[in-house]
């Protein structure tokens, strides 16, 4: 009796042990529950959404690139949506198999699908580019394990190659590289927004649930471009043709509104197909070497020479000064490259007409000292301040273009030895380069009467939500020269184009009721060692077209063109009158009244 007793009483102390330890277990469990629950509530919560929240981007939509055809507005760059495929390696099951399926869809070369599907200590790998919604879709119904696709905004060129240069591309990261792609890429391709989503176990977003965040993008701006579309078609078709007759190993031109800045045209040959860029070997022909290439310009400099003694009341329109046909400068002989009749009479008219480099250097002592034949500090002073401060050389214009470059002016630096010879050369264009841009800016500021104008490419931008920014003309400098500049020199560069009509360039031949004047400009190409070349010269030409004032003005530059003559009359002013002649064809140019 008394050993059950014993026994009942044992039994009893561990049940009350056991359930001791399960209410002791329970309080632990409730405590920690609360502590979770309560106390540590975000914390837990927020590393819970951690693992489900994942962070995706939404691409923004890029603007489109819009040019003047006729009286509308029509685009010559748009977006077309294509696909990148990928594949993930260690999950391809059958290489050959699947490399083979997707080389039929795609037209490539399944054993280049072999070779990346078997690449190793990756999970990512980039089978093709560009691949069509169409492609697409048949690959991704084939349900290839490892293999998969991202959509992606590419440029598509109604236009084909036109205007490419000036355009620039988009890469296949979505960066604007060169052009107006490149300058503008900021408003071109807007801000990407953000998806924060919650997953399911797969990291599916869950649409419907409260977690997520949307950031919208916003998407770029469209760019409205200044490129009149048909004088920038047959100004490229003009080029095709002259860089063939010239065997020339470069051609560049720019039409532009002299009262605005605004480029109507503006084209280089050789060029490329910005739709295949990633087939370009030659990378030198993404570059738009109307802003991108100075030269030295030689002879068309003098039209700024002139515009600057004339402004400085050094010489006067009809001056005439005796000519000894050379200058001895710091040791050296300053001569033309053709002797026009020897020391004799000559006048600003001849000057230009003749191409006298004599003549740009006696302007540049009449800056130093009026009525004078030596250079001094008063004259190198005053023409370095004309060609930095005036016509802005030297400097970026701000177009709205990739890679423009500076070009070169040489500092007026009078302890140098050679001073004098170095800037009686900058007068007649050599030991200074310019790009055909920054020279077309600044001889604008001469013709239009004294403003400088930004060159530009845009008219406007259009957001998003169709709100338009135009893109006024900005004037960076007034009072380049005096007013009455424009109305003396117009008249003695019409005389160059009738000089050289009566010397039997019958192209140089225009309808009366228009205007047309301009200088040509023949370069010694320099030495990469120093000195020039004896036989390697740059075509340049300058000059304007119009009716009672100029309308438009042109610039070329042939680069090193293979003719019988020189290079600017030969290489360089047949291209202007091809241009000239197809703007007042075309009903481009208003007559005079």
């Amino acid at each position: 009796m008394d050993d059950n007793k014993n026994h009942e009483g044992a039994s009893n102390k561990r049940v009350r042990v056991w359930y001791g330890l399960l209410v002791l277990v329970l309080c632990v469990c409730v405590l920690q529950l609360f502590n979770v629950e309560v106390i540590h509530y975000q914390h837990y919560k927020a590393a819970a959404l951690s693992d489900q929240l994942e962070q995706y981007q939404i691409p923004a939509t890029r603007g489109l690139i819009e040019a003047q055809e006729g009286n509308s507005i029509v685009p010559i760059v748009l977006n077309q949506k294509l696909y990148t495929l990928y594949a993930d390696p260690p999950l391809i099951k059958d290489v050959p198999k699947t490399a083979a399926k997707i080389a039929a869809i795609t037209g490539a070369n399944v054993n280049n699908y072999e070779m990346l599907m078997r690449t190793k200590n990756t999970q990512y790998v980039i089978l093709a580019h560009k691949i069509s919604s169409s492609q697409n879709s048949k690959i991704l119904a084939l349900q290839f394990p490892g293999i998969g696709s991202q959509g992606q905004d590419y440029r598509t060129y109604p236009n084909g190659s036109l205007a490419s240069q000036l355009l620039g591309f988009v890469n296949n990261s979505g960066v604007g590289e060169y052009g107006l792609e490149q300058a503008l890429n900021k408003q071109l391709a807007g801000t990407p927004g953000k998806l924060k989503a919650i997953t399911d176990a797969n990291g599916v977003p869950l649409a419907a649930s409260r977690g997520n965040i949307d950031i919208q993008p916003t998407n770029g701006q469209n760019v409205v471009t200044t490129i009149n579309l048909g004088m920038q078609a047959q100004l490229e078709q003009i080029l095709s043709s002259e860089y063939k007759t010239t065997k020339s190993q470069g051609l560049s031109a720019i039409i532009m509104d002299p009262y605005t800045g605004q480029v109507k045209a503006m084209a280089n040959y050789p060029s490329y197909d910005p739709s295949n860029y990633e087939n370009v070997s030659d990378p030198s022909l993404f570059q738009n070497a109307a802003v991108d290439n100075p030269i030295e310009p030689g002879s068309t400099m003098k039209t700024l020479t002139t515009a600057a003694a004339l402004n400085l009341g050094a010489i006067t329109p009809n001056e005439s000064f005796y000519d000894p046909a050379h200058w001895v400068i710091d040791g050296f002989n300053i001569t033309d490259i053709e002797q026009d009749g020897g020391a004799r009479e000559q006048n600003i008219a001849s000057i230009l007409a003749l191409s006298l480099n004599t003549g740009a250097t006696w302007m540049l002592m009449q800056m130093s000292n009026p009525g004078g034949t030596t250079i001094n500090d008063k004259g190198i002073n005053a023409w370095h301040n004309y060609m930095v401060s005036h016509f802005r050389l030297g400097q970026p214009t701000g177009i709205e273009q990739g890679y423009e470059a500076s070009g070169f002016v040489p500092p007026a630096n009078l302890n140098d030895p050679s001073i004098d010879l170095r800037y009686a050369n900058t007068a007649f264009g050599q030991g200074v380069s310019l790009t055909a841009l920054q020279e077309l800016a600044a001889f604008n500021s001469v013709i239009n009467g004294g403003t400088y104008y930004k060159p530009t490419l845009v008219s406007k931008f259009i957001s998003p939500n169709g709100k338009t920014t135009n893109n006024n003309p900005k004037i960076l400098e007034k009072n380049v020269v005096s007013s009455k500049i424009a109305p003396e020199e117009i008249p003695l560069l019409e005389n160059v184009v009738t000089t050289y009509l009566h010397e039997g360039f019958g192209f140089m031949n225009f309808p009366s009721n228009y205007i047309v004047g301009g200088k040509t400009g023949t370069a010694q190409v320099a030495r990469p060692t120093g000195g020039y070349y004896n036989n390697i010269f740059n075509g340049t030409y300058i000059g304007f077209v119009g009716g009672d004032k100029p309308q438009y003005t042109i610039v070329v530059y042939n680069i090193k063109p293979n003719v019988p003559g020189y290079a600017g009359s030969y290489g360089s002013q047949p291209v202007f009158a091809d241009i000239a002649h197809m703007l007042i064809n075309d009903g481009d140019v208003t007559p005079k009244n």
